[in-house]
C-alpha cells in the first residue's frame, strides 16, 4: 500500500474527535466578565472555574479544534492521533473531581506493565534478545532487572520507595501558587497575614520531606546519573530511568538539574495510582472535550476559529478585553492567556504597554526544544525481536512506553551531543506508544496508531538553516530504520505519517520554540521564577491580564493547575476591586 505522507508544513484537512463550536463572529458576545485566549486544557480549566465562580466567560481558540497540545486529529482517514501530547498522568485529582470529568465523558485506559526496553543484540542459544519490562508488580520487576543485574534487582524496591517519598512531598506545591514574597516583605498587615498562608504549602512540603530534605535538594540540582550510578550498575535499567529525566527537555542525563525532570514525571497519579500514566479514549482530545463539556455545563461560551490579534489595554494601563484578527472587539473585566509567556507579551500585548526591561526579561526565557513528534498509521502491529508476537495479537509490552535506542546512557548522551552541534541525532532516543492496543476507537480493525516521541532534534539545523521537507523525511526515515532493527517489517507496515519538528510544533500548536512545557523546566524557570520572578503569581504587569498556561507554575504537564490558580487569582482581584 502506498504511504500517505503529511509533513508539518503540509496544509491538512483533518477531522477531530470532540465537540467544537465553529461559531461565526456574531455568536460571540461583545462583553464578558472574563475572556480566555486559547482553548488548551489549562484555558478550559480556567474557564470552568471562572464560570462556576459566577463570571460569564468566553474561550477563544484560533484553531479548528479545542485542546491546544491535548488534541485528537484524524490526519490519515480512519486513524485518530493524539497529535501532540499523548499520555495522561498529571491531571490534578481535585480538578478531576470538581469538574466531574468522568460524568462529562472522560474514559481512561490504565497501562500495566508500563515500560518496555528491548535490546539490540543477538539472542543466545536460540533465545530472543533480552528486554526490560517494568510495571506495578514488584516481583516481576525484580525478575526483569535480574536479567541484567541481581544487585540492581535487590536495590530497585528501595529506590522506588525513596523516589515516591520525594515526589509525594511536592504535591502541596503543585496545587498552590508560589509563596507571595512581596506580601511577606511589605504592605499592610492584612496582606502579610494572607502572604503567610501562601507559605503553608512550602512548609507542608518541608515537613513531609523531613530528614530527606538533603536528598530532595540533591535530586533537583544534580545530574540524574549522579543519582542513578549510586543506586544501580546495569546500563539498560539506568538508561530506561534516565529517559524520564530528559523527555521533552534539551538536557542530557549528565546535565545538572536533569534529576528534577525525572521527579516531575513520577509525581503524577491516575485513578488514585501514584506515578501511573494512561491513555485517554479517543486520544488526548478526550480530556479537552470533557473539560470543555464541564465548562459549558456551567454556562461558559467556547469558540474555535477565533484568532485573537491583541489584548486591549486601556488608558489606565489595564486589560479591557481583546480584538480579533478581523477587527472584532470583545470587552471583558479580565483576560487570561493560555498562550506561552513569549506569545502573550511579545505578540498579543501592545509593546508600548510594557517596560523595555520587562520585554528584555521575556526575551531571555528559554524555550529550547529537542522534540520531533512523528505520528504513524500502520496496517499491522510491530513485532519485536525481543518479545515476538507472530500471531499479530498484542502482548503486554505493546501497551507500554517502548524505549528504543536506550541500551545505555552513552547512547542517550551521544544523541544529545549531536543536537548540540545542530544535527538531528544519528541514533535518536525514541519513545514509542501504541494506544490503539487498548483503545479500539483509534484505528481500523487490525491497524494501529503508533506515536513516536523522538529526541534530539534542533530547532534550526547547522548554520541556522531551516528544516525542509527533505530534512523531515530524512529524519523520519532514520527513525523508522532504527525501529526496523528492533521490529523487522515496521517500515513496510506504514500507511501514512505526520512529521512535526520543533518549528512545526511552534507553528501549529503555538508552542514557542516547539517546547512542550511552554518553557524549559530548568531550575531557573521553576516555582518562584516561572516564567520570571515578576510573574510567578499568574499576574502580569498589565492589570487584569493573567497567565493561565503551562508557562506558569507548576509547569508543563501538570494538567489544570496553572488554569485553576490563574482563575483563583483573577477572581480574588475582582473581589478586592
Amino acid at each position: 500500500m502506498a504511504a500517505t505522507v503529511w509533513t508539518g508544513r503540509t496544509r491538512q484537512a483533518v477531522t477531530t474527535l470532540g465537540t467544537v463550536t465553529r461559531a461565526s463572529h456574531s455568536a460571540v458576545k461583545s462583553h464578558y466578565d472574563a475572556v480566555i485566549i486559547g482553548g488548551g486544557h489549562n484555558g478550559l480549566v480556567a474557564a470552568a472555574y471562572l464560570q462556576k465562580g459566577g463570571l460569564k466567560t468566553a474561550v477563544l481558540e484560533r484553531r479548528h479544534v479545542l485542546g491546544g497540545a491535548a488534541v485528537s486529529e484524524e490526519i490519515i482517514p480512519g486513524f485518530h492521533f493524539s497529535r501532540c501530547s499523548y499520555l495522561l498522568s498529571l491531571l490534578r485529582p481535585h480538578i478531576f473531581r470538581d469538574l466531574e470529568l468522568k460524568k462529562h465523558g472522560l474514559k481512561l485506559y490504565m497501562r500495566d506493565p508500563y515500560a518496555f526496553t528491548p535490546m539490540l543484540e543477538g539472542g543466545v542459544g536460540g533465545h530472543p534478545p533480552r528486554s526490560l519490562l517494568l510495571g506495578s508488580d514488584l516481583a516481576m520487576n525484580q525478575r526483569e532487572i535480574g536479567k541484567f543485574s541481581e544487585t540492581d534487582a535487590k536495590a530497585y524496591p528501595e529506590f522506588i520507595t525513596h523516589l515516591d517519598k520525594l515526589a509525594s512531598a511536592i504535591h502541596p506545591l503543585l496545587d498552590s501558587p508560589p509563596v507571595d514574597i512581596a506580601g511577606l516583605t511589605g504592605g499592610a498587615l492584612r496582606r502579610r497575614i494572607a502572604a503567610l498562608r501562601s507559605a503553608l504549602p512550602l512548609v507542608q512540603c518541608g515537613l513531609k520531606l523531613g530528614k530527606n530534605i538533603p536528598d530532595f535538594y540533591e535530586i533537583i540540582t544534580a545530574p540524574i546519573m549522579k543519582i542513578l550510578n549510586r543506586w544501580f550498575e546495569s546500563e539498560p535499567l539506568k538508561a530506561t530511568l534516565a529517559t524520564d529525566a530528559v523527555i521533552g527537555a534539551m538536557t542530557s542525563p549528565n546535565s545538572p538539574g536533569s534529576g528534577y525532570v525525572l521527579l516531575h514525571h513520577v509525581m503524577g497519579e491516575l485513578e488514585k495510582e501514584k506515578g501511573a500514566w494512561g491513555y485517554v479514549e479517543g486520544g488526548m482530545g478526550g480530556v479537552s472535550k470533557a473539560i470543555a463539556s464541564s465548562a459549558r455545563s456551567h454556562g461558559a461560551d467556547i469558540f474555535t476559529e477565533q484568532d485573537v490579534h491583541q489584548v486591549l489595554v486601556g488608558s489606565d494601563g489595564s486589560a479591557k478585553g481583546v480584538v480579533l484578527k478581523d477587527g472584532t472587539e470583545i470587552y471583558s473585566r479580565v483576560v487570561l492567556s493560555n498562550a506561552t509567556p513569549y506569545v502573550t507579551f511579545k505578540t498579543l500585548t501592545p509593546q508600548s504597554a510594557l517596560s523595555p526591561a520587562f520585554i528584555k526579561a521575556v526575551d531571555q526565557i528559554d524555550y529550547t526544544s529537542p522534540v520531533t513528534k512523528i505520528n504513524v498509521a500502520v496496517d499491522k502491529l510491530p513485532n519485536f525481536l525481543a518479545a515476538p508476537t507472530p500471531d499479530g495479537k498484542p502482548g503486554p509490552h505493546h501497551q507500554c512506553s517502548i524505549h528504543l535506542n536506550c541500551e545505555s546512557v552513552e547512547v542517550l548522551q551521544t544523541a544529545y551531543e549531536d543536537c548540540k552541534e545542530g544535527r538531528p541525532s544519528f541514533r535518536p532516543m525514541i519513545e514509542m506508544t501504541i494506544p490503539s492496543v487498548l483503545d479500539p476507537t483509534l484505528a481500523p480493525p487490525g491497524s494501529h496508531v503508533v506515536l513516536l516521541f523522538t529526541q534530539f532534534t534542533p530547532y534550526s539545523l547547522v548554520g541556522g538553516r531551516a528544516w525542509t521537507d527533505q530534512d523531515r523525511e530524512a529524519f523520519a526515515d532514520s527513525v523508522f530504520s532504527w525501529i526496523e532493527q528492533y521490529a523487522p517489517g515496521f517500515k513496510s507496515s506504514i500507511v501514512g505519517k505526520d512529521i512535526l519538528t520543533p518549528p512545526d510544533l511552534e507553528r501549529i500548536f503555538g508552542l514557542t520554540g516547539g517546547n512542550i512545557f511552554h518553557g524549559a523546566m530548568s531550575l531557573d524557570q521553576l516555582y518562584l521564577a516561572r516564567p520570571l520572578p515578576s510573574l510567578s503569581d499568574y499576574r502580569s504587569p498589565i492589570k487584569g491580564l493573567y497567565l493561565c498556561g503551562s508557562g506558569s507554575h507548576p509547569g508543563g504537564g501538570v494538567m489544570g493547575s496553572p488554569g485553576w490558580n490563574a482563575a483563583l487569582a483573577a477572581m480574588a482581584d475582582l473581589k478586592r476591586g
